[in-house]
């Protein structure tokens, strides 16, 4: 069905050439699926997974997505196979656990490392998030990039997301609204966090940054402050162009 709203199909052994070009593209990677990219990598490249209950066309992804190219982020967007069913079948379903997913995002990252381009950072909204900081646990990255963390169900702060955490290595900045029900400023200021990690909260923010009226921003306020800090990071930790020749798996440590 994507092939009918606009991706072009890419076959395995031409993902490596269409990657390489520079510019907005909409893909369909044979045996993977969609796969959107925004901007040009002037800073760097970001492999974003969506939330568990809209995929890439939700309009704070698009949104978030258009800021973070006006700053130098390259984003290469993707959906995982669950949220392609819904698509197909016009209805919902319940995402798998967050450590079910963790292969097929590394699926995705193999698919995007290409020579000659930087290493993807990885990252996510909400659900995406919580399946990339698993596999940097796993596997390692450049970087992670967390838009609204799910630290813990909503109604229930003592179930914390956090016993992988100890284990991260890599730069991590946590982009958190300041009242998500995942996870408030004031629940997320009492945890002891890893020395990589840095969370920017984003006033008034619920879990899609919509702040209230009274507190005089927006939402797209919040975004664009949230693509600055992305850039900011990302300028700070830039990565060098990955040394391979052609699509190959990412080294696992």
């Amino acid at each position: 069905m994507y092939t009918t709203i606009g991706y072009s199909k890419v076959a395995k052994h031409d993902w490596a050439d269409r990657l390489r070009e520079s510019g907005d593209a909409r893909l369909y990677l044979e045996g993977l699926g969609p796969l959107e990219i925004a901007g040009k990598a002037r800073l760097g490249r970001l492999l974003l997974a969506h939330g568990a209950g809209a995929g890439q066309d939700a309009l704070f992804m698009q949104r978030l997505r258009q800021a973070l190219a006006g700053h130098g982020v390259q984003t290469l967007a993707f959906e995982f196979a669950y949220m392609q069913r819904m698509r197909e079948e016009r209805r919902r379903r319940p995402p798998p656990r967050a450590e079910r997913l963790v292969e097929e995002f590394q699926a995705w990252r193999e698919a995007v490392s290409v020579a000659g381009l930087a290493d993807p950072w990885l990252g996510g909204k909400s659900l995406g998030g919580r399946v990339a900081s698993l596999l940097a646990v796993e596997a390692g990255a450049p970087g992670l990039i967390l838009c609204s963390y799910p630290f813990h169900p909503p109604g229930k702060p003592a179930r914390t997301r956090l016993a992988h955490w100890p284990r991260l290595a890599c730069p991590t900045l946590v982009l958190q609204g300041s009242r998500d029900p995942f996870g408030t400023r004031e629940e997320v200021a009492s945890y002891t966090l890893p020395a990589c990690a840095e969370v920017h909260f984003l006033a008034d923010g619920e879990h899609d940054w919509r702040p209230r009226k009274a507190s005089g921003r927006t939402q797209q306020s919040l975004i664009d402050e949230a693509a600055e800090q992305v850039a900011r990071m990302m300028a700070t930790h830039r990565s060098a162009p990955a040394r391979r020749s052609g699509v190959e798996g990412t080294e696992r440590r």
